[in-house]
């Protein structure tokens, strides 16, 4: 195992998104003009009369809330893609500027009745029914002929612009096949054609064999940083047999995955002693009737801070032109996260 990382300026290749990530971990500690943010963890009472997810509330449109005990899910009041999106076509002989209608599903899944509860802080178990139910909704969908591709995802605290507190997610399930999903398929397919190899594979067999760069793992799944991370605290959580999407994992699987991510995010809160924010995507196969042999489901989270209370903000190299710019190394993060030891919950 080679642990000798004692470069900290350098670019490595992001064999899944084709780009160059270029590091310079030297640059983290130059001066930083503006003040940091203060970050509090979850407060409050554990029901909010104003909010629109806790249980028995009324919403937006006038539903009431059922008196929920665990997962509750529900249509989006304000959904960004829908049944009853309005029809639209372009001309016919317009090929550059082109719509569509906004067709698809989207909805709100929340974790737990809870104001103020998050799901690092909830027992293993709660966190299983919530993947279980990440699995029924992908199944639902798979079985739904006009949905193409489905995405669930959690953005977590107002520094990734949560607006409301209350621990949920949200699934977008859409007749088109999400980009960076597109991308995976052509990479995987290319990298096959190539190499004989499944990317998804290779890129498992060397964290594992390395090591370094692992934060959890048990019998059924695997997370770490990987080598070629763009955010500090950006880990991949892997199922550790290959499934296109969540719908063929086993009990088990689920359970396992479930507990590794369970992991994760416990340790995410205890290296600054706070609630961590972060974006997290279940990044799977389009569900169009296709096979995808190839393709190999995970969880991809993605934290904005670097320091407690700094963001890594996207500038003009990631904004401008596409490439990204990282202030530090995946080993050294990686390290912070493997010295945090757990007690039970």
């Amino acid at each position: 195992m080679d642990t000798t990382y004692v470069n900290k300026w350098e670019k490595r290749w992001h064999p899944l998104r084709e780009e160059w990530v270029v590091y310079a971990a030297h640059r983290n500690s130059r001066p930083w003009s503006f003040d940091k943010n203060s970050i509090q963890t979850n407060t409050g009472e554990i029901y909010d009369p104003t909010c629109y997810l806790c249980p028995a509330n009324k919403r937006v449109h006038g539903d009431v809330n059922p008196n929920y005990t665990g997962v509750f899910i529900f249509d989006n009041d304000h959904p960004v893609v829908g049944i009853n999106a309005p029809k639209v076509h372009s001309h016919d002989d317009d090929f550059l500027y082109v719509k569509e209608t906004a067709y698809g599903v989207a909805k709100v899944v929340c974790y737990h009745p809870h104001h103020n509860t998050s799901l690092s802080q909830l027992p293993g178990k709660m966190v299983a029914d919530v993947f279980y139910a990440f699995r029924a909704e992908t199944t639902l969908f798979k079985n739904d002929p006009t949905i193409k591709s489905i995405l669930i995802f959690e953005n977590k605290g107002k520094e990734v612009g949560v607006s409301n507190p209350h621990p949920h997610c949200q699934i977008y399930a859409t007749d088109f096949i999400f980009k960076f999903v597109d991308q995976h398929i052509k990479v995987s397919n290319d990298f096959k054609r190539k190499t004989g190899k499944n990317i998804f594979e290779q890129i498992l067999k060397k964290e594992m064999d390395d090591g370094i760069r692992i934060i959890a793992e048990n019998n059924f799944a695997v997370a770490f940083i990987p080598y070629f991370a763009r955010y500090a605290y950006e880990v991949m959580i892997f199922p550790k047999k290959r499934h296109a999407d969540l719908s063929t994992l086993s009990d088990d699987e689920i359970e396992g995955l479930a507990s590794v991510f369970h992991t994760v995010i416990r340790k995410y809160d205890l290296i600054y002693q706070i609630s961590f924010p972060y974006v997290m995507s279940v990044v799977q196969a389009p569900v169009d009737g296709d096979s995808y042999q190839e393709f190999h489901m995970y969880l991809w989270l993605q934290p904005p801070l670097r320091q407690p209370g700094l963001i890594k903000y996207l500038a003009g190299p990631e904004i401008g032109i596409g490439n990204f710019m990282a202030d530090t190394m995946p080993e050294e993060k990686a390290q912070e996260l493997k010295n945090i030891i757990l007690s039970e919950i």
